[in-house]
Formats: C-alpha cells, structure tokens, sequence
C-alpha cells in the first residue's frame, strides 16, 4: 500500500511526464499523445514503485522488463526513462528528428531502457510471453510487464499468446489493459469497430488472473500490482479504466488525440493545466 508522500511523488512524477510528452510532440508535425497521456499513471508507479530497475545499468540481469506492446506510445515510455535517469530530459526534444535515438515507436536497438522494440500491434504481446517463458526456463525470478492498447485487443496474436501463457503457467507475467475507449477509428467499447465486451470475463476465460481498476488512481494500480505479485499458477492481466487524453481537458476523452500536433498556444494551455494539477497534489 502507499502512503500518502509516495502517492504524491507518484502523481507529481505521472504529470511530469505528460508535460515532456506535450512539449516532445510540440516539436513535430504530429504524435501519439492521447494513448501516451493515458498510460502516465501506469509507468509512473511501475518506474517508482513496482519494477526492479537501475538507471546506471539498464541491461542489468535482475531487472524486470516492460514491453509496451502499444509502441506507438513511445513518448510515454521516453518521457518515464529520461525523468528516471537513463538519458538527459534534454534527448526527448529529438523525437522523430533524423538520426534520432528516440524513434516513433519503441526500439531496443536506439533508446536506452526500452526491453523490447514493438510497434506492430499484438507483437509486442508474444514477445513478452517469449521473455517469461525464458525467464522460467532459467528459474529467474524477474518480472515481466506488458501494456497492451484496447485497439490491440482486436489482433489475434493477443489471444493466441494468452493462451499459450495460461498453458506454461507463466505467473510472471502481468500485463495491462489501456482501456482508454478509443482506437484511432472510432470507441472500443460499442460496436463502431469491434466492441471489446467484458476484457476481464474473457482474459478469466483464457486461464487469467484477471483486476479492472481507474487506471488514473495509483493506489489501486499498486495495489492490483501486488495482488497480481502474490498470485501463482497463471499471468495476470489488470485492466485499466482509463481516458485518452488524460490531463489536458481539450482533448481528453476524443478520438482526435490519437495522433496530433501541439501548437505553441496549445502547448501554454497544455501546461499550464498541467501544471496547476500538479500544484495541487
């Protein structure tokens, strides 16, 4: 459980990073921000609280990996690693720049501390599956975590590494819905695409652990963290209530954060909102 000054560093630590994620995407015609500003309060209490990690040696053998199958939320995960210390806060104003080290979507092979390069949707599921199962072969104890968008949920793949996870009984793999409702063609909750239905009755129904929480509220983040930690015999999926967009009022909650530019008046706008929240914490 968290207390009160770990729960305020989490949150100050999530709203920091919307506003790198916010002046990242100002420098370039247009990027992922509403998917990236929903998964903030996830990274922020996984990189603060639940991960085994060492900035100064990212390839460290104990370390637990995070596989953001989502990897078109790149600037989410770029704007965690640098306020953590694996690069300077300075690097994110390269994103999507020629010969960048910080690409559109994630790559090993570029950014330090990303785990695993994902981009193609449902991909980065199997390759997760993949490191656990490694992971079990040489009785390591790390943990592996994986996001997976709502959208995603449409590939196959998802559904064929969920079952082959519950078959090798991999318990160390805990992975994350962003419910956030939208998908870059219309809501993912009624049937404009493919209507996603009871995420948790079908991830049950796959031999999962499976939690839905307000993935915006880090303390029941942490805490459905924990219950999937003490949970043996099967991986565990949270699934999380969140709204994409989230923290800047003018595009929350709108399929047309999807993919955006950020002008200089909405950059002011963005954060100043922002940064008001966080001065409320």
């Amino acid at each position: 459980m968290l207390d009160e000054t770990q729960k305020k560093e989490i949150k100050r630590f999530s709203k920091k990073a919307q506003m790198e994620i916010v002046k990242m995407i100002s420098h370039i015609p247009a990027g992922h921000i509403g998917g990236s500003l929903s998964i903030t309060d996830l990274l922020s209490v996984l990189y603060n609280k639940q991960m085994k990690i060492n900035p100064k040696n990212p390839k460290w053998e104990e370390r637990d990996w995070l596989v953001l199958s989502k990897g078109h939320c790149g600037p989410a995960l770029y704007a965690t690693l640098a306020l953590k210390g694996y690069f300077p806060v300075e690097q994110l104003e390269t994103l999507n720049a020629p010969g960048t080290d910080l690409p559109s979507h994630a790559d090993r092979n570029h950014t330090v501390g990303i785990d695993m390069t994902t981009g193609s949707l449902g991909q980065g599921a199997s390759t997760a599956a993949g490191v656990a199962a490694g992971m079990k072969m040489d009785k390591k104890n790390n943990k592996v975590y994986l996001i997976l968008g709502d959208g995603e949920l449409n590939e196959g793949q998802v559904w064929e590494m969920a079952m082959m996870a519950n078959t090798k009984k991999l318990d160390n793999l805990i992975a994350f819905v962003d419910f956030n409702k939208h998908q870059i063609d219309g809501r993912t909750d009624n049937d404009d695409v493919c209507n996603l239905g009871d995420i948790c009755a079908k991830f049950t129904a796959f031999g999962w652990y499976a939690q839905r929480v307000d993935g915006h509220d880090v303390e029941a983040i942490d805490q459905a963290i924990e219950e999937a930690k003490a949970h043996t015999g099967s991986p565990s999926v949270v699934v999380l209530d969140t709204v994409k967009g989230h923290g800047w009022s003018k595009i929350e909650n709108t399929a047309g954060s999807h993919s955006r530019g950020v002008s200089p008046e909405e950059l002011e706008e963005a954060l100043g909102e922002m940064q008001a929240a966080m001065d409320e914490i």
